[in-house]
């Protein structure tokens, strides 16, 4: 199964009511399980503890990320489809694919996760210009995780 087959099966099950599904295909095993939050409800993601021995408060953001803004007619939020580490390059050497403000079309690489020793790469869905991007280069990332805001330049 590929990536691009992965992101569609993920697409479609978020607007759905099934909170569990399982998928075995060609010896590989898929199993999406999401949890249903009602509307008072906030959907946190939980961050590895800092090396330093510093304990972080429950509830508060981690000082690497960035809360997404309020959503806007036009502004669309690309979300981490698989749980990995994130990467703005497609090496250490390398420049990152985008920063913000950079102008991207639809089918362009916007950065990389890396989920058990498989770089995957994750492409913008929309033309539209890089608004924030919310994970630093190395963090770990949960699936529906912000990663990157995009002003759309047209309804896709």
């Amino acid at each position: 199964m590929t990536n691009k087959e992965i992101q569609e099966l993920l697409s479609l099950l978020q607007s759905t009511n099934v909170t569990v599904f399982e998928l075995e295909q060609d010896g590989v095993r898929i199993k999406i399980q999401k949890s249903a939050l009602s509307s008072g409800e906030v959907l946190r993601f939980q961050t590895p503890r800092p090396a330093s021995g510093e304990i972080q408060e429950p509830g508060s953001a981690p000082p690497s990320v960035h809360p997404p803004a309020p959503s806007k007619a036009n502004v669309r939020t690309i979300t981490a489809p698989i749980v990995g580490t994130f990467y703005r390059s497609p090496s250490p050497e390398a420049g990152p694919y985008i920063e913000i403000g950079s102008t991207v079309q639809k089918g362009q690489i916007l950065c990389i996760i890396e989920a058990m020793k498989l770089m995957n790469e994750i492409e913008s869905e929309f033309d539209g210009t890089v608004k924030a991007i919310y994970i630093e280069n190395g963090q770990s990332v949960e699936y529906g995780m912000p990663l990157i805001e995009i002003e759309i330049s047209s309804e896709a």
